[in-house]
């Protein structure tokens, strides 16, 4: 699912066109108590496992810092792993090596790429996700 909010920042002028333009290409979200319910439904049922999430990142990103096609990975401090890749690797052809070995993840700029551990990754999903990193090649 992409993000849901947004800022725009301008004149008022400006910001009427932009609203204006965002109508025109189906903006204007007419679901936006769905995804508040499901929002609802995380704080009510999921808080307290979010550190299980947490620490699957992190042990995803200590695995990103020792692989040879992992430039720098960013402090992970939640859920959400960010990396750049060395030696001008293709964000796009590492996400789909990736895919292709059932991980999913995302092409954030042309070296760097985004995971996100969540609530449908167990510990048995973690390990699966380390072999398959241990398995990119240079």
């Amino acid at each position: 699912m992409p993000p849901v909010g947004s800022v725009l920042i301008g004149d008022r002028a400006f910001i009427h066109q932009a609203r204006r333009v965002r109508k025109r290409f189906g903006g204007g979200m007419r679901q936006a108590g769905m995804l508040a319910a499901a929002g609802l439904h995380a704080l009510e049922h999921h808080v307290h496992r979010l550190k299980d999430d947490h620490q699957r990142a992190k042990r995803i990103g200590d695995a990103l810092a020792v692989m040879p096609w992992c430039a720098r990975v960013m402090p992970v401090e939640t859920n959400i792993i960010i990396y750049d890749l060395a030696g001008g690797r293709s964000a796009r052809e590492h996400v789909a090596q990736l895919e292709a070995g059932g991980v999913r993840c995302f092409a954030i700029g042309p070296a760097q790429v985004r995971m996100v551990t969540h609530l449908d990754l167990d510990d048995e999903g973690l390990e699966q996700v380390l072999e398959r990193l241990q398995r990119i090649h240079r």
